[in-house]
């Protein structure tokens, strides 16, 4: 197996560091708009310089390359310390995948380049790792090219819904049919009448999160994405990117997490106990395993395949990674991890999270026994 850059990746991968070299933005400021606002701009400098997207066709403003180029993309900017890309790929590729032509034109190019902003309506108070039993309710109003949905119900956990345009939604739309069979998936403006927001402050002290409540909202049938019902497969692709460590980004930047507290003990800087020693050694062959698994999952998916349950193992493998690493960092800094929050507290506290967003560790172990080693339920 031979997985170095091929010279196409090559020369991609030298003409993204010079522009990075050239491009890269200043460290973020500490209010949460302020941040949210260089984001965005981020989001549109690497659009205007052909960095969003790179897998998708010319003519939705992609550039029609294979996913390695998407990893590479993450991989140069988590090794450089740079914002990663928006959150939008898992959202992209689903429209993509399953919109219409008329679908794609209006939502696909607005949201790859930063025009719109987006969110996704996924959990609820009483549906999270049982997506399934989702209780959020679309009704089909009206007669003709008048029918629309009418929309009751409660989202949580909204990444960036404060700032978002768009809501990609899932809500139950058809009756008398088994429970994956009665969702659908809406596109509904969060300007609309009925929808209210409210924040959610983290611990790490960010307002990320938001509730959103859906009291009467409506939107046109035609912002329905695929059939009726249709929704549970568009969300399982959907989670597949989403859960992905090549399309989230995430190796590359604990890579650099370890990369910097070797450097930091080689130096003398740090000065750990054996214990820590080895805790740093473990992590390094989790992370290099991770690395490995998302090679062999790129690998697959040359010939333009879309993820499959496979990626259950790399997200398991992820959260491992990621947990052990930032517990290791955090106890080796000892109390500079409590007062310097934004070098080791937010990586700590963010890593307790990965066992439960993207699908919980317990779903995540039913998806591999099941889907990929055959096992019954």
């Amino acid at each position: 197996m031979d997985w170095s850059d091929t010279p196409e990746e090559a020369a991609f991968r030298a003409e993204l560091r010079a522009w990075l070299a050239e491009h890269a933005p200043a460290p973020a400021g500490s209010d949460a708009d302020e941040r949210m606002a260089q984001r965005h701009a981020w989001h549109e400098q690497l659009y205007a310089a052909g960095y969003i997207g790179l897998s998708f066709p010319a003519e939705v403003g992609g550039r029609g390359l294979p996913a390695t180029f998407e990893a590479i993309l993450n991989d140069e900017l988590g090794a450089g310390g740079h914002p990663p890309p928006p959150p939008i790929g898992h959202l992209s590729h689903a429209l993509r995948l399953y919109a219409t032509e008329e679908q794609r034109a209006r939502w696909l190019r607005p949201m790859l380049s930063g025009e719109e902003r987006w969110c996704q309506g996924f959990s609820e108070p009483g549906a999270g790792s049982d997506l399934v039993s989702l209780s959020t309710r679309a009704e089909l109003v009206g007669e003709g090219s008048e029918r629309r949905y009418r929309i009751h119900g409660q989202k949580v956990w909204t990444s960036e819904a404060l700032w978002a345009d768009w809501c990609f939604l899932l809500a139950r739309t058809e009756a008398d049919v088994p429970p994956h069979r009665a969702i659908s998936v809406l596109i509904v403006p969060l300007e609309a009448p009925g929808v209210e927001m409210r924040p959610i402050v983290t611990s790490a002290g960010a307002r990320e999160f938001a509730e959103v409540f859906f009291d009467g909202a409506e939107v046109p049938e035609s912002h329905r994405i695929g059939a009726p019902g249709q929704g549970w497969p568009i969300a399982m692709a959907l989670l597949g990117y989403e859960r992905g460590p090549a399309d989230v980004g995430w190796v590359a930047r604990l890579t650099k997490l370890l990369a910097d507290a070797e450097a930091d003990v080689r130096s003398g800087r740090l000065q750990p106990t054996e214990v820590q020693r080895q805790a740093l050694a473990r992590a390094w062959v989790h992370l290099r395993a991770l690395q490995v698994h998302v090679q062999r999952r790129l690998s697959d998916r040359l010939d333009g395949s879309v993820p499959g349950p496979e990626g259950s193992l790399d997200k398991l493998l992820m959260t491992t990674s990621d947990q052990l690493l930032s517990r290791v960092l955090y106890e080796l800094r000892g109390a500079a991890s409590v007062l310097d929050e934004t070098t080791i507290m937010d990586p700590y506290l963010w890593s307790r999270a990965q066992s439960i967003f993207g699908g919980t560790q317990q779903i995540q172990r039913n998806i591999v026994a099941q889907r990929v080693l055959g096992l019954p339920r």
